[in-house]
């Protein structure tokens, strides 16, 4: 490769640069040198521990994850230049119901958790398109085959985060799926059981009929659906106990009419002078003859319909609060199949009312939505529809990851204490938010906004067959009947176990599900009670003591702001309950990536954009460095549209950096003239290293704040001033044309410039920050330390003096454009007008700008003027 004959010998620059080959390069080398690698010889106060997100292992990653992870990756390398030994590990969350049906589909196949594990099982060589053609398979051979497709996933994956230039330690990788993650997720599960935090009970439960499973408070989201008002009336009871229709009827309106087989009570507020004759009384539902009581509650609403409401067990949440309150019975109709019961209840087989059974019958087994249909038009026909239906909409609670609204039915559950019922642990929770250190500062009000309005404890069982089993079995009696209050509980040492393929000691699979014997819990724990503990499984908690007390409580926990109620709150209840103290310090909170109808990207709404087409390093991509710019743009919680333009100008810059190192090197700057001040003699040379002091100095705190947003914009614009400005002021005299001295003075300020810009852009822009460092510095730029200004206290300048040195330069360039001549014709004589305190240090940076101008003379005039103003320019005439 041909130099230029200037540069020193401790200087290799290439003819051209080129952004072209260093993604590949420099990932290839990063790994070699392990540049990016924990060292576990280290104390607790030399390390920066970070609790990255686990990506979802069941599809592909899009630009949001680039824009979160990438800023992530800024914080990280920041640290690690700031002398933190960083630990930096990556996981993949591979245990969900997205994995699961990925798996499903994948390899046509179905878990049965009964089955015997198969060693030699082979699915299909081609998936049937039916589900009901799906091959059953063990739970742990289901495990395998996801194990086996999100490897392919997770190969895709870290190779586009490398390519992202993310610096984790790749030695420290975990899936939520595997051996080890559940193990400490049995392991913490038991813990949390034997300390009193786990229950299990009968209780109402937000169910989803499709996916056949409970869910979550923190998994709920409302939606807008069509709906109507029903105007029903409900008879007082007579002597006879039938309805008196000889009465006036106390009237209710519901969107839910087919809930009417399960009403347990009608609710008014204790103040409704309407109904306040009514309570302790009784009417009774109509077609289905069923006395009930009327009740007063705090929680209905006078302006509501017609002030009373209807209490089933259960249309909703506020069911369940008023049945738990006033204890009412329990009169469930609804199935887990989401159809009413088959069987005719024996509330309504009691009724007094003849042809109670064959009312019900004719809803008997229909679908909720079926059933609402037949209900009205019996209702009709009764006469006990008041009105016809008034058509509303309103919001349904649904699933987060369901397509049909969610029911509430009785099952047995198991559940993690989170405050929800107890305000001692409410409180510990609302402390713990407080100890945290947020950014941005206000998101902490979403937390205790949810920590305050919780209604139950964590809900952690799923009906589901993938996932992390329950570990616990149950002794049956002599009527086969399990023991639910006295679980076998397994042995440490057997973790993980799958107690529906696996017997518990002192029993053999004989004895599975018969009388005297035993039955295993045929359920797993919710994904969030396995991702809730990703500090404890990378940081080796129950199993590597050593590395656990180094990195624990971690430093940060990066994430979207979307998920504090589930993921965060999630982790903070865990370590709360096994650690007695934080997960992690702080915690930094990205935003959403908007589409251009400012509408959130994702998967689900088909929006996103695949970010291999952005990374490419030949257009039209932009590549890794120009992308990662656009991300640290953003400021964290900051929700931040999907802009090219961004990349474009991070790649002008990349570029730009490329381009003007080349320049100041092939001067013959090399590295042994940074920080070498005696040799500063120049006025704007001081000036500059003044002005980046300064620059270092605000970059340091901006980050320190986790503000690394600020601090690439200060650092931006000092390059642009030292690339378009300084580099062209000095040129002439690094080229030697005002002798020894005042090149020497130009050079050593471009070296201390250089070898510090590089180091400020380090974290934004790592490919070529590592390039440019590899033409004359030694090892890493990612291994160097973080600039401080102290490296500059050795020199005294005033910033001023780049600053109008910069303005002055950009009118006699204005002068020259509007003239339609070239920069480089020369001037022969103009006037310039100051403000009388920027004389003087326009005059100390004269020969330089004159030069860089090329101005012959000038006369230089003291005025009130705000900024230099250039007039009566005479150009010279060319020979």
């Amino acid at each position: 490769m041909d130099y230029t004959p200037s540069t020193h010998d401790s200087v290799h620059l290439p003819d051209k640069p080129a952004l072209e080959g260093l993604k590949d390069k420099w990932d290839r080398k990063w790994g070699e040198d392990q540049v990016y690698a924990f060292d576990r010889e280290t104390t607790r106060e030399a390390v920066y521990a970070i609790d990255t997100p686990p990506p979802t292992a069941s599809g592909s990653l899009h630009v949001g994850h680039v824009f979160s992870y990438t800023q992530t990756d800024v914080i990280a390398r920041y640290q690690r230049m700031n002398g933190k030994n960083v630990f930096y590990p990556l996981g993949w969350d591979d245990n969900g119901l997205p994995t699961e049906r990925r798996v499903q589909n994948y390899f046509g196949v179905k878990c049965v958790p009964s089955l015997p594990y198969d060693p030699d099982f082979q699915p299909p060589a081609k998936a049937p398109r039916n589900a009901r053609d799906f091959v059953p398979v063990s739970r742990q051979n289901f495990i395998e085959l996801c194990e086996r497709l999100a490897t392919d996933d997770e190969k895709v994956f870290e190779d586009l985060f490398r390519s992202v230039g993310l610096s984790v330690d790749w030695k420290y990788t975990y899936r939520t799926i595997d051996d080890t993650s559940r193990a400490v997720s049995q392991r913490a599960f038991l813990t949390d059981l034997a300390a009193g935090h786990a229950y299990s009970q009968d209780a109402p439960t937000m169910w989803d009929v499709t996916f056949g499973t409970a869910v979550a408070q923190a998994e709920l989201e409302d939606r807008e659906r069509d709906g109507a008002y029903h105007r029903i009336a409900f008879y007082p009871e007579g002597a006879n106990g039938l309805a008196d229709t000889s009465a006036e009827p106390v009237v209710i309106m519901t969107t839910r009419p087919e809930l009417i087989p399960a009403v347990v009570a009608l609710v008014a507020h204790p103040d409704d002078e309407r109904y306040q004759p009514l309570f302790g009384r009784r009417v009774v539902s109509p077609l289905f003859g069923v006395a009930i009581d009327v009740r007063a509650h705090q929680l209905a609403k006078m302006d509501k319909g017609t002030g009373i409401a209807m209490v089933c067990t259960f249309g909703d949440l506020t069911d369940v609060t008023w049945w738990r309150e006033l204890d009412l019975p329990t009169r469930a109709v609804i199935t887990r199949d989401g159809r009413l019961a088959r069987d005719t209840p024996e509330w309504i087989t009691d009724s007094p009312k003849a042809d109670a059974n064959e009312q019900y019958q004719q809803l008997a087994g229909k679908t909720s939505f079926s059933a609402k249909a037949a209900i009205v038009d019996l209702l009709r026909e009764s006469g006990d529809l008041l009105a016809e239906p008034e058509p509303i909409k309103h919001p349904v609670p649904f699933y987060e990851k369901g397509d049909k609204p969610l029911e509430v039915v009785t099952s047995r559950q198991w559940y993690l204490r989170n405050g929800g019922r107890s305000a001692e642990i409410r409180e510990q929770l609302l402390a713990r938010g407080r100890e945290l250190t947020w950014h941005p500062a206000f998101m902490q009000s979403r937390y205790e906004n949810w920590v305050e309005g919780l209604n139950g404890d964590w809900l952690v069982s799923r009906q589901r067959y993938f996932g992390v089993p329950i570990p616990l079995w149950y002794r049956l009696d002599a009527s086969g009947e399990p023991d639910y209050d006295n679980p076998i509980v397994p042995d440490d040492a057997q973790l993980p176990v799958d107690p529906a393929a696996q017997a518990p000691a002192g029993f053999d699979e004989s004895q599975r599900d018969q009388p005297g014997g035993f039955t295993g819990d045929p359920d797993v724990l919710d994904t969030w009670a396995t991702s809730s503990l990703t500090p404890q499984i990378v940081g080796g908690w129950s199993r590597d003591e050593d590395l656990f007390n180094k990195v624990f409580p971690m430093d940060l926990r990066p994430q979207g702001h979307d998920i504090i109620r589930t993921w965060l709150f999630s982790t903070v209840v865990r370590a709360n309950s096994l650690n007695g103290s934080l997960p992690w310090t702080d915690t930094a909170l990205s935003g959403w990536i908007l589409d251009p109808d400012r509408k959130k990207m994702s998967k689900s709404k088909g929006n996103v954009v695949v970010p291999s087409d952005i990374l490419a390093e030949h257009k039209p991509g932009f590549g890794p460095d120009a992308v990662r710019y656009w991300a640290a743009s953003a400021r964290l919680g900051a929700d931040t549209a999907y802009d090219v333009s961004q990349m474009q100008i991070g790649r002008r810059l990349a570029m730009k950096l490329l381009n003007a190192s080349k320049f100041a090197l092939a001067q013959g700057v090399h590295g042994g003239l940074v920080g070498q001040f005696d040799s500063v003699t120049h006025e704007i040379d001081r000036a500059l290293l003044a002005k980046l002091a300064a620059t270092v100095e605000s970059a340091g705190k901006h980050f320190a704040d986790y503000d690394y947003a600020h601090a690439l914009r200060v650092s931006e614009s000092f390059f642009w001033d030292f690339a378009d400005d300084y580099v062209e002021l000095v040129k002439d005299r690094s080229y030697g044309a005002q002798g020894e001295a005042g090149q020497l003075s130009a050079h050593v300020t471009l070296a201390t410039a250089l070898h510090t810009l590089l180091r400020l852009f380090a974290p934004f822009m790592p490919f070529v920050t590592e390039e440019v460092w590899s033409w004359w510095q030694s090892g890493s730029v990612h291994r160097a330390a973080w600039p401080q200004a102290d490296e500059l206290s050795g020199i005294q300048g005033d910033p001023r003096v780049i600053t109008l040195a910069g303005q002055v330069l950009g009118s006699i360039r204005g002068k020259k454009t509007e003239a339609k001549a070239s920069q480089k014709t020369r001037i022969a004589s103009a006037r310039l007008t100051l403000a009388a305190a920027d004389l003087p240090l326009v005059e100390s940076a004269a020969g330089d700008i004159q030069a860089a101008g090329r101005v012959d003379a000038w006369t230089l005039v003291s005025a009130e003027a705000a900024e230099p103003v250039l007039d009566e320019v005479e150009f010279a005439t060319a020979d």
